[in-house]
């Protein structure tokens, strides 16, 4: 996009804006209910329900992390977990009518405070850096510096991303180490920067369990249950990711298993580092400006 074409005070930015403010507000909130013994599942609740109160909506589940886990984890409809000493990473968005805002912090019950600030300390040498003409690598570069001063790893699977109207993960990818080859970025890109560290290897796989999902695409479904729960996702959702929690059909799991068996959702598995290693994750949403960035989610 050429700068002359960019109006940064255009509607799509100010929605931009607004889901930044509401998430910035939430993200603190509810990382204060944090604590050992607190439900996972209340917690996610209270900050979906705050959003709506706020005037927002989710852009996706609120995503619950514990220790190895690193992305995909969000609470089951009858979840009875709590936390416990352990190192949370909690993951929001927001949307105004599309327009998203993309946040994530750390709060380490754990007693590794070093491996929570590894991560916060990236984001912000990263954020440090961006201003249009600056490429996706040198910023992966600046995070892996960080991270690596510290003695843990980034994971290099997991990257930030621009983020599209209705879309919550589009191109530029922005690495979490440095790559050789990379997007320019540009004024007006909307992205989101987020570093994860880690005192394991830096790799993350898919787990078992399975939570998110999102619209693969529209069609005809005969059983009643997977009708009704299409027609909500494709109305409310659109193709942002959902919990199985948000469907209001009865039997919702069962209907989920025959979207899927009929390629009109796919799921999120959880992505975890292995067994006993810790990560923390920090992000924030920033819109590319003439003289640097503007960080909606602060």
């Amino acid at each position: 996009m050429a700068e002359s074409e960019v109006d940064l005070e255009s509607v799509q930015y100010e929605k931009h804006r607004e889901a930044g403010e509401i998430l910035a507000q939430v993200r603190e909130e509810t990382a204060e209910r944090v604590e050992v013994g607190a439900s996972h599942l209340e917690v996610a609740e209270y900050a979906e329900d705050r959003i709506r109160e706020l005037g927002g909506k989710p852009a996706f589940p609120v995503n619950i992390s514990i220790d190895e886990e690193a992305a995909h984890a969000t609470p089951s409809i009858d979840d009875e977990s709590t936390f416990g000493e352990e190192m949370i990473n909690l993951d929001i968005g927001v949307h105004i009518d599309g327009w998203l805002a993309d946040t994530a912090i750390t709060v380490d019950l754990s007693g590794n405070p070093e491996l929570a600030e590894a991560s916060e300390q990236a984001l912000e040498a990263a954020i440090d850096v961006i201003e249009p003409g600056i490429e996706t690598g040198e910023i992966g570069a600046e995070i892996e510096d960080v991270i690596d001063g510290y003695g843990f790893n980034p994971v290099v699977n997991l990257t930030g991303h621009g983020l599209g109207h209705w879309e919550q993960h589009t191109s530029p990818n922005i690495p979490n180490r440095a790559v050789s080859q990379g997007t320019t970025l540009e004024v007006g890109d909307v992205v989101a920067i987020e570093p994860f560290a880690t005192d394991g290897g830096g790799k993350v796989s898919e787990g078992a369990s399975e939570e998110i999902f999102s619209l693969e695409r529209e069609g005809n479904v005969r059983n009643r249950q997977a009708r009704e729960a299409l027609s909500q996702i494709t109305d409310e959702f659109r193709t942002l990711p959902f919990a199985t929690r948000w469907l209001e059909t009865d039997r919702a799991e069962m209907a989920l298993r025959r979207l899927k068996r009929n390629d009109n959702v796919h799921g999120y598995p959880v992505l975890k580092e292995d067994d006993g290693y810790l990560v923390s994750q920090k992000e924030h949403t920033l819109i590319v400006t003439e003289n640097g960035c503007e960080v909606t989610t602060r």
